[in-house]
């Protein structure tokens, strides 16, 4: 059964464009695969745990010399990873916050980069055969063209870490200007019906 793990960052509930982005494609995505499951891991409410100490030290220890104490430093870790390699397609929507993503996407992204599970001791990513979608909200605009496209760094960020774990295959919808949403210059629907094309063919090529 086809599976789709969502991850989401933004904190504003209804007011997020992010997840209202989300919410169009994964209706889309459904359209398609009306008997598949979608898992939600929601950022917002997860309270990942940043690395520290006893995480590194439990990390950088081989699995079989862990004490109990560094497994359960691991295990928030172990639960993310296992989320992406059960996935067919990952889809992560995340505002931009000053240019790059939020801490709690970072704190994600920490958690899911593990050598000798979506890492290889090589450098080579071991998370094959799957795909990814970036849905992302920016009070900017960084499309070709853009004066400030250098400034784009939470989308290659995003594509250099997943590359890094094996996945190459990223699209990326860009919801760049959506302070006017906040600026009542147009409304949330207004503004998510503009990019309805774009959700449309990432969810289509997901199902693909």
């Amino acid at each position: 059964m086809t599976k789709l793990l969502v991850v989401e960052t933004s904190p504003r509930g209804d007011h997020s464009i992010s997840r209202n982005m989300t919410r169009r494609f994964v209706a889309e995505w459904q359209t398609r695969y009306s008997d598949g499951i979608v898992v939600d891991r929601d950022l917002a409410e997860t309270e990942l745990p940043f690395v520290n100490a006893p995480w590194l030290a439990a990390y950088f220890t081989p699995s079989e010399q862990q004490s109990p104490e560094m497994k359960a430093a691991l295990s928030v870790s172990d639960e993310l990873v296992a989320e992406i390699l059960a996935a067919d397609h990952i889809l992560i929507a995340t505002p931009v916050y000053n240019y790059n993503i939020p801490a709690s996407l970072k704190a994600w992204v920490d958690h899911i980069v593990r050598k000798g599970m979506t890492l290889g001791f090589d450098g080579k990513g071991l998370v094959m055969d799957k795909a990814a979608t970036v849905l992302i909200a920016s009070g900017g605009v960084y499309t070709e063209g853009s004066p400030i496209r250098d400034r784009d760094i939470a989308t290659r960020y995003l594509r250099l870490i997943l590359g890094v774990i094996g996945i190459t295959d990223v699209t990326v919808v860009a919801g760049g200007g959506a302070k006017a949403v906040d600026m009542r210059e147009t409304t949330m629907d207004g503004f998510i019906t503009t990019l309805q094309p774009q959700i449309e063919a990432a969810a289509a090529a997901a199902a693909a």
